[in-house]
């Protein structure tokens, strides 16, 4: 249970964990109480809602169902449960949750902008000469000086500011967000926080200011995504709402308008792509607190602001995350520093500086060395019009030592290439800061072998700085949420990380994007590229398998609720890029390939299929009968074709490609061929040296279909090679992300070949997926046991609590741990040693006092079924 403020959910979903050590805890009923202030909770009033008993061992996503919430209501809850013994637990500690701004009319606040200081001819003018022009993207700044009388009870700060914004209050800072808001599509949803701001203010005068960045709202870089040309673009602009609320009860509200003033400062440039510019000389100290005084600065401009309807950031914002010092510096021509960073990640430099006034210090960024060691960036650069590309600049002031990191901009490196240090720089520190959307980790994973070790943090670490308020291709050459990227890494990160609320706000985007024929583009957000290429099934595919995904992996089915009928609108739309035998030809295929090419209408077919069958399933769930028929039928009718069209004999299909055979296992389209595809499949990979052969599509399809048919041993040797193409061969050339394509050309930051991430939970820590009790209300751990691993430890952080499975061998026996969270149950596989013995506690199966069902027993393998608890097994392999 957490603490939530400024939501926009009329009746909240509530959820809790249960505690307790001993085996079997299983909840039978709870009981909610909501109450208006902390006072009438103590006393167990629930005067908003007071759900009574219900009998029930859910535990997650009750919906609140009392007294209607207004804006701004606070409410404070607790639970408690009954377990299946009838026993009854103490309420919880008490949790509170507060309401955003939910209506139009609860904004006081205008939207203000810097005056403007040219008109958009000239602008475009210098654009073609080539000029760069600061006036036009400097970052404005605002501020506003207020009273604040005594007893204040609590503050509020309402706050959007697009492209990106940082506000302080008497010269803190709110907050320790960057890049704030997230990117969405501006002329749709504009994103505000809500920040509880009350120990910033003091009585008497005080002082709100904002600095505005042009994020890609007003984006000035052109490229060939054309997000310059954008409907929406506008200069940087302003909505903020303080409302101050006394023990009185009267109110103060501080608002933006245009009785704000508005200056420039030192920054003047900033670009997402090309970097930020910043004159310390032009640093306005104080600005942002009472008594500043600048004869330069002018009232805001009250402007009609942005399109999109404003909704709260819910999703975890974009941090510093951590510092890294540069592990070696080399100077291969003079004056030409090059930073190593020994890791590629996503972030910019922290300069620690003391050098004479007017020094110019300028800060290049790229992952990889031209030939003669500078930094080289003719493979991340090339889609920009504009120069220079990924480069920050600082001028010094000539004061004491400055600390700076740009503000309004983030670039993908390893290296960084340094000038203007050599002469009269009494002093430089050089480091780098890693910034990325700031995700829990619910997993962990880690195994005697070094090298899975090391290709698991890379898939963690590309995942990571690939997401930036919504996930990426790459965080230096585009910067763009491709549709196909994202659902690729997608399980990894919901093995890794509390991913949903990021891909919730992203999964809205989508819903901004898509057409009223159905058609989403390629990328997401967009000024428009990307419906007349990139896109197709096996890309727009995000739009359905992510809210399924959430669903599988956390048991929530308010995304599907929410998606529904958009994806219903894009199967419909697929039906009408197919032929009349349902075959889909259209849309990108498995890119980047190893070696072997195959048929795009294969995997878009496949995943015209796959939508069709996870739209009935969805329909299931939310009661629609008739669809869930419909598009069963379709599903059916999709698989007869496919198999009609592309099966040749023999378990081959299509081009006899690995990608075209595992995607017709792993998509579950085999059907009757499925045993002699699989065997045709083994015997693909056998011949191959056990290397893979496909590209983004058919490396999680080959890996999965293995595992899932009874061949894991045969995808763990494709995972832990060392030779090309494979993870590991990255991995001996130094890779610390994970690369576009297996040869390493193009981007060495990418995460679309990441699923061998969430292999690594399935296959060596063992846990499955029940797609019938969803969210692992019920967990399948079925491992498998490498002769070459001498231990495996995984642990997933699931909503009902902590699930591990850790195994190791001692001598010829395999020791494996297990815990079930409380109010949950699991099937677990016990491959039988060379004795037929499995051990509990020390004892054998049978005469263990746990509660242990023996559901399954073959000649090598134990199938059984426990409650929650922990757990010690003895898999025993020859006599003692």
């Amino acid at each position: 249970m957490t603490t939530a403020l400024g939501i926009d959910a009329k009746s909240p979903r509530l959820s809790w964990q249960i505690t307790g050590d001993e085996r079997g805890v299983y909840q039978s009923a709870y009981q909610i109480l909501v109450s208006s202030s902390q006072a009438l909770l103590d006393d167990n009033i629930g005067d908003l809602w007071d759900s009574g008993k219900i009998a029930s061992s859910q535990s997650l996503d009750i919906r609140y169902e009392g007294k209607e919430l207004v804006s701004r209501q606070r409410c404070y809850w607790k639970v408690r449960v009954w377990d299946d013994k009838g026993h009854t637990s103490t309420y919880s500690k008490p949790h509170t949750w507060e309401i955003g701004l939910l209506d139009d009319s609860d904004w006081q606040a205008q939207w203000i902008s810097a005056p403007k200081v040219q008109n958009w001819e000239a602008f475009a003018g210098n654009r073609e000469r080539g000029k760069l022009d600061t006036l036009m993207n400097a970052a404005p700044m605002f501020r506003k000086e207020f009273s604040v009388g005594a007893h204040v009870a609590q503050a509020r700060l309402y706050i959007s500011g697009i492209g990106y914004n940082e506000t302080y209050i008497n010269g803190q800072k709110v907050g320790d967000h960057v890049l704030d808001p997230a990117f969405t599509r501006y002329d749709k949803t504009v994103l505000y926080q809500t920040y509880d701001v009350f120990h910033l203010l003091h009585s008497g005068k005080n002082a709100l200011g904002a600095i505005l960045g042009n994020g890609w709202y007003n984006m000035p870089t052109r490229t060939i995504w054309a997000f310059d040309q954008a409907g929406w673009r506008a200069r940087p602009a302003l909505l903020a709402q303080l409302e101050i609320t006394y023990l009185d009860g009267t109110v103060d509200v501080i608002k933006s308008d245009g009785t704000w003033e508005t200056g420039r400062g030192a920054i003047y440039f900033n670009s997402v792509f090309q970097g930020e510019y910043y004159d310390a000389r032009n640093a306005k100290p104080y600005w942002n607190r009472v008594g500043f005084e600048d004869g330069g600065w002018s009232p805001a401009e009250q402007v009609a602001g942005p399109l999109g309807g404003l909704k709260p950031q819910l999703m975890p914002p974009i941090r510093e995350l951590s510092e890294i010092e540069p592990i070696a510096m080399t100077e291969p021509i003079p004056g030409h520093r090059v930073y190593d960073l020994g890791k590629n990640i996503s972030g910019y430099v922290r300069l620690k500086i003391t050098a004479p006034a007017g020094t110019e210090v300028a800060i290049k960024y790229g992952e990889r060395l031209t030939p003669d060691g500078l930094v080289d960036q003719e493979h991340i650069g090339m889609y920009a019009y504009d120069a220079p590309f990924q480069t920050d600049k600082y001028i010094a002031a000539g004061t004491d030592e400055d600390i700076w990191s740009p503000r309004f901009t983030y670039h993908g490196f390893q290296y960084m290439e340094v000038t203007g240090l050599s002469e009269g720089v009494a002093d430089a520190i050089i480091t780098a800061m890693v910034v990325h959307t700031d995700f829990s980790p619910v997993g962990s994973f880690n195994t005697s072998s070094p090298l899975l070790n090391t290709i698991h943090a890379n898939t963690q670490h590309s995942f990571l700085t690939n997401f930036h308020g919504y996930p990426e291709d790459c965080p230096h050459r585009e910067k763009n949420g491709w549709m196909g990227d994202a659902h690729l890494a997608a399980e990894m990160a919901f093995y890794n990380y509390d991913v949903a609320h990021g891909y919730t706000k992203w999964l809205a985007d989508i819903a901004d994007e898509q057409r009223p024929s159905g058609e989403v583009p390629g990328i997401v957000p967009t000024a428009g590229w990307g419906y007349f290429f990139g896109n197709g099934p096996a890309w727009d595919c995000s739009l359905f398998l992510i809210p399924w995904y959430t669903y599988l992996y956390t048991g929530d089915v308010s995304i599907i609720e929410k998606q529904y009928p958009s994806i219903r609108r894009y199967i419909d739309f697929l039906a009408t890029k197919a032929n009349e035998h349902h075959i889909v030809a259209w849309g990108l295929g498995d890119w980047c390939p190893a070696k072997t090419e195959t048929p795009a209408e294969i995997t878009s077919t496949a995943y015209y299929f796959k939508g069709a069958e996870i739209l009935s399933k969805m329909a299931t769930l939310l009661g629609d009968s008739d669809a869930a028929t419909q598009y069963a039928r379709l599903a059916e009718d999709i698989k007869t074709s496919f198999n009609r069209q592309f099966y040749r004999g023999n378990g081959i299909y299509g081009n006899g490609s690995q990608t075209a055979l595992s995607c017709a296992v792993y998509q579950g389209l085999a059907g009757e061929y499925l045993t002699e595809t699989v065997d045709a499949l083994v015997n693909l990979v056998k011949n191959n040296n056990f290397h893979l052969d496909c590209g983004i599509l058919g490396t999680k399809y080959l890996i999965n279909a293995l595992l899932d048919n009874g061949h894991g041993d045969v995808a763990y040797r494709i995972v832990s090679k060392r030779t090309y193409p494979s993870w590991g061969y990255w991995v001996e050339q130094g890779a610390t992300t994970l690369w576009e394509r297996w040869d390493g050309e193009n981007s060495r930051n990418h995460p679309f070949f990441g699923d061998v991430g969430a292999w690594f939970y399935k296959a060596l820590g063992g846990l499955r997926i029940d797609e019938d009790r969803p969210g692992f209300k019920h967990v399948n751990l079925n491992p498998i046991f490498p002769e070459d691993l001498d231990w495996v430890d995984v642990h997933h952080e699931s909503r009902y609590g902590n699930i591990k499975s850790s195994w190791k061998r001692e001598g010829k026996h395999i020791h494996w741990e297990v815990n079930i969270p409380n109010n949950t149950t699991a099937t677990v596989f016990l491959p039988l040693g060379r004795q037929g013995e499995v051990r509990e506690g020390g004892k054998a199966i049978r005469q263990s006092t746990a509660r242990i069902n023996i559901i399954r027993e073959t000649d090598d393998m134990k199938v059984i079924d426990l409650t929650s608890g922990r757990y010690t097994f003895t898999l025993v392999n020859d006599e003692d």
